[in-house]
This record gives C-alpha cells, sequence and structure tokens, in this order.
C-alpha cells in the first residue's frame, strides 16, 4: 500500500476523533437496536485513529489502512508499547468483516467488552504520547 504523503488534520485532532469513535463504542442505551458488531466498528476507528495520531506527531506516513498491526510495525522502535496496545490487532477484524452482513458468528457480549477495553487501552497510551 502507498504512504500517504499528506494527512489531513494534526495528532490531537486524529485522537478527538479517536476519542469519539471510543465514546459511540461504549453506547448501551438502546442494545436491543444497535448491533455489537458496529459497536466493535468504532472500537477499532478508536484504535485506528489513535495510533494514526501517534505516527503523525513522530511524522511517520502512513497507509490507508484500518489493519492496526500494520500501524504499530510503523511506530519508531523506541517507543515503548505495552502488549495490551500490541494485543489490539486483533480488532483490525471489526474493520471490515463484522460491518456488513456475511457469514460469520455474531459479536458475543465478551467480544465486545474486549473489543471496547482494547480500544481504550490504545487512546489512553496514545493520549499519553501526544503529551509528551
Amino acid at each position: 500500500m502507498p504512504l500517504e504523503e499528506h494527512v489531513s488534520g494534526s495528532a490531537v485532532d486524529w485522537l478527538r476523533y479517536a476519542v469519539s469513535d471510543l465514546e459511540i463504542a461504549r453506547i448501551t442505551q438502546s442494545p436491543q437496536k444497535i448491533l455489537l458488531e458496529g459497536l466493535c466498528f468504532h472500537a477499532q476507528q478508536a484504535a485506528e485513529k489513535a495510533l494514526k495520531a501517534v505516527l503523525i506527531t513522530h511524522a511517520i506516513p502512513f497507509p490507508r489502512t484500518h489493519n492496526i498491526t500494520m500501524l504499530i510495525d510503523l511506530l519508531p522502535q523506541n517507543i515503548s508499547l505495552p502488549s495490551e496496545v500490541e494485543a489490539a490487532a486483533i480488532l483490525t477484524d471489526y474493520a471490515v468483516l463484522t460491518r456488513y452482513p456475511g457469514s460469520l458468528e455474531p459479536v458475543t457480549e465478551e467480544e465486545y467488552h474486549e473489543a471496547v477495553r482494547l480500544a481504550e487501552v490504545v487512546v489512553e497510551w496514545a493520549e499519553t504520547r501526544i503529551q509528551l
């Protein structure tokens, strides 16, 4: 994938969007009408945008991708990366596979809660990296 030469928005802007996606992922007011798959998509988006915010902070270009592993691999080697941020790579599947009806099993409550927890870890980690 080609790297983006110019990305619109600052790291703070990207982090704002990440926080917004995280808040959407936490929505539980109308659980009978909201698919957990959709909420997991927003958890993935929160982690993706938070990682992209960190990359922008370090002036590292990144491709148009939803692949969390790919974004993590672009981070500088000298950045301390908690294992739970690396574990968030599993959120990548929620970027595309669960957004549309298909042959996948429905997301369970447990999977949903884990997706939100991992997204929270990534966003909180990114917030500390951008404040440095």
